[in-house]
């Protein structure tokens, strides 16, 4: 059967996705199942790799099965994950030591601040590009590797292996124990802080300030190349997985944000804000992070500015599972249309502190500006425009680390379906916002690196003919009403930092 499809693994925060798209970048099958979110204390966020392995397995099969497919009709598999989440297993049972450490966990602050030292969050920053906050894999694994019983006598003996959700599932899909690839690709690696942006390599020192073993490490590979056949998974057995990359650099690489300046932003669980910056690792000075966005193969790397929002739609998330104000996500658009505006009340999701632009682990979340007069629409409405306000943050930041003025901006992500908050973006931003046909533009970026591995597509100029705009919104916003918004966001902003000293913890 000729090789009709490719199949891109969507590895998320909340839930894994399996979806088969055609060569025309169409989606013809999905699979998609949620998995449990543990937290076992304030601030402590983690996910059962093993479960998360057993759904991959469990949406592959749904995306097959509803597009009446099996491995013969599939080119390649590519790979797109949750990426600063970390997996510590043990190469010989391939039973992690413990959960997987979520990117939203901020159990490791304390160390973080100790590594930095005198040199603070900047300590390592010429190098990879990334403060010293509680969001990167590195810290984690250390964290592990010093308060699980025996996991440091592991590592040490060489029996434990580290990575991001990709190299467990590329680990898990080319045979596991029995001779499973331990690799990563760039994207991913540059989410550690363990690896130097301008060598692409592992950095020796910074791994041994941070006592993880470089046996532990996954080889680092490009974005878009063949790491192995799948073995490990009876339904795609000989399918070659050829890509592999970060969620958001994925959804950079299916918006076909190939042009430096060019942009997007992805509203998921977190919004993640990415500028293409070429061939040039642009250094931050306005609280940003600078990332690898993509390697094809052998060629050059292109580097990104990165803006990430902790939290997003995890508010809605919020708002549905905690207080029972809307019964699904979809129910919050008709709840804040219910009201003409937020009547004041501006909500701060700092619930695991603020990433970009401040990075402030010390900060928590905070409804300022209530009175009487407030309601549950005001407060769905200010849950969405959190969102908005935090975009506008980070473009501010990216336009004056890059010296290029934004001109719009392409968004993605499930909360792109709602019109309301897409309005409310273009107005604050004073840009148009678009949204591309195929919003899955995360699974979407990882079929394409595997495609153009495999010779299904013919480089970047398809994806770039397959992209098609859905819909725009102009801004539209009083300019002085603009401003007066975003100055009480600041003010609201400001409210939420320094909650936890020590008398407040978690």
């Amino acid at each position: 059967m000729t090789k009709t499809f490719v199949l891109a693994i969507d590895q998320g925060t909340t839930s894994s996705r399996a979806i088969v798209f055609d060569h025309g970048g169409r989606i013809v099958s999905t699979g998609q199942m949620e998995h449990t979110q543990i937290l076992p204390q304030a601030g402590w966020v983690e996910h059962d790799a093993q479960e998360i392995w057993r759904n991959v397995r469990h949406v592959v099969d749904q995306a097959l099965d509803a597009a009446g497919i099996g491995a013969s009709s599939l080119a390649g598999v590519g790979i797109t994950n949750q990426r600063e989440t970390t997996v510590v297993w043990n190469r010989l049972t391939g039973v992690p030591v413990c959960n997987a450490i979520v990117w939203q966990d901020t159990r490791t602050a304390e160390m973080a601040a100790e590594l930095g030292g005198a040199d603070g969050q900047d300590r390592y920053k010429d190098r990879v590009g990334l403060p010293l906050t509680t969001y990167f894999s590195g810290p984690k694994v250390a964290w592990i590797l010093t308060h699980v019983p025996g996991a440091r006598r592991a590592a040490e003996a060489g029996d434990l292996l580290f990575g991001n959700m990709d190299a467990w599932l590329i680990w898990n899909l080319t045979g596991g124990a029995r001779g499973g690839v331990h690799v990563t690709d760039v994207t991913n690696a540059s989410r550690t802080m363990l690896m130097d942006l301008h060598t692409l390599g592992w950095d020796p020192a910074i791994a041994a300030d941070m006592g993880v073993p470089l046996s532990m490490l996954p080889q680092i590979r490009s974005s878009s190349e063949i790491y192995g056949e799948i073995t490990g998974l009876d339904r795609l057995a000989g399918v070659p997985i050829a890509g592999d990359l970060g969620d958001q650099q994925a959804a950079t690489f299916g918006q076909a944000c190939f042009t430096p300046g060019s942009a997007k932003n992805t509203y998921g669980t977190g919004c993640f804000l990415l500028m293409n910056t070429g061939e040039r690792a642009v250094s931050s000075k306005n609280g940003l992070l600078t990332t690898v966005c993509y390697r094809l193969g052998d060629a050059r790397p292109v580097y990104a500015l990165e803006g990430s929002i902790a939290i997003a739609g995890a508010l809605v998330q919020w708002l549905r599972d905690n207080f029972g104000l809307i019964g699904s996500a979809a129910e919050i658009e008709p709840l804040a249309r219910s009201v003409e505006d937020n009547g004041g009340v501006f909500v701060v999701p700092a619930f695991s502190g603020l990433f970009a632009p401040y990075w402030r682990t010390d900060a928590r979340g905070a409804i300022v500006g209530l009175t009487r007069f407030a309601n549950r629409g005001h407060l769905a409405r200010a849950v969405l425009e959190a969102a908005a306000y935090q975009t506008r943050e980070v473009v501010d930041a990216m336009e004056a680390d890059s010296g290029v003025r934004l001109t719009e901006l392409k968004v993605d992500g499930g909360m792109v379906a709602n019109d309301m908050l897409m309005q409310f973006q273009a107005d604050q931003l004073g840009v148009p916002v678009v949204r591309p046909m195929v919003a899955e533009t995360t699974a979407l970026g990882a079929a394409y690196a595997a495609g153009i591995a495999i010779g299904y597509w013919d480089g970047i100029g398809d994806v770039t003919a397959n992209w098609a705009e859905a819909k725009r919104w102009n801004p539209a916003a009083d300019e002085s009403r603009r401003a007066r918004d975003y100055r009480l966001w600041k003010k609201a902003v400001a409210r939420t930092l320094g909650w936890v000293d020590d008398d407040v913890t978690g």
